[in-house]
């Protein structure tokens, strides 16, 4: 009886442990709709027009590094991330948003990583560290970049992430990411 409690205690340990590793990929849906619908929007002009202004107050990235930090440590929603919701690019964001039922969250980052418009509040200011924005920016390159399906707390719902590269002209300037509800994709 007590080796069969072991065995059994054991297995279950070991599914527990596994499961984080058990990511799901994103469905062909969700990647037609990236090379698609969301890779074109990379190029929309109220998108450009405030990923280059960001561009040119020419931040340090100690400055992004010190606002992430002060973002990180602020409950709620400041006045200064409400500035960037209420900005021309974020209501711009809400429109996108409130066209199609999928979109759980949108938002612009710079040639940094910092956010530049959003429609709900991230939960930091500095993306340029995190796979989003580095595989969508890509060194200035730019690519589509799908990450794993997640089940998302907040929202009750599978998520998925979706960022591609901001273009002026063929030039990438900075990155979008748009957190996808999978099952409301057609």
């Amino acid at each position: 009886m007590k080796k069969t409690l072991l065995f059994v205690l054991t297995g279950l340990c070991l599914c527990v442990w596994a499961l984080p590793g058990l990511a799901e990929k994103a469905p062909q849906k969700i990647i037609d709709l990236a090379n698609s619908k969301l890779l074109a929007l990379g190029t929309d002009p109220v998108i450009v027009t405030a990923v280059k202004a960001a561009n040119s107050k020419g931040q340090t990235l100690d400055a992004i590094k010190a606002m992430d930090r002060k973002w990180r440590d602020t409950a709620g929603i400041a006045d200064y991330m409400k500035a960037i919701m209420e900005s021309d690019c974020g209501k711009h964001l809400r429109r996108i948003q409130h066209d199609a039922p999928y979109y759980a969250e949108i938002f612009v980052m710079d040639n940094q990583g910092a956010n530049v418009a959003m429609t709900d509040k991230t939960s930091d200011y500095w993306q340029g560290d995190e796979a989003k924005f580095k595989k969508s920016f890509n060194n200035g390159q730019g690519a589509v970049f799908v990450d794993e399906v997640e089940f998302d707390d907040s929202t009750q719902a599978y998520l998925v992430q979706v960022s591609v590269p901001v273009k002026d002209n063929g030039s990438v300037i900075g990155a979008i990411t748009f957190g996808v509800d999978i099952d409301k994709v057609k």
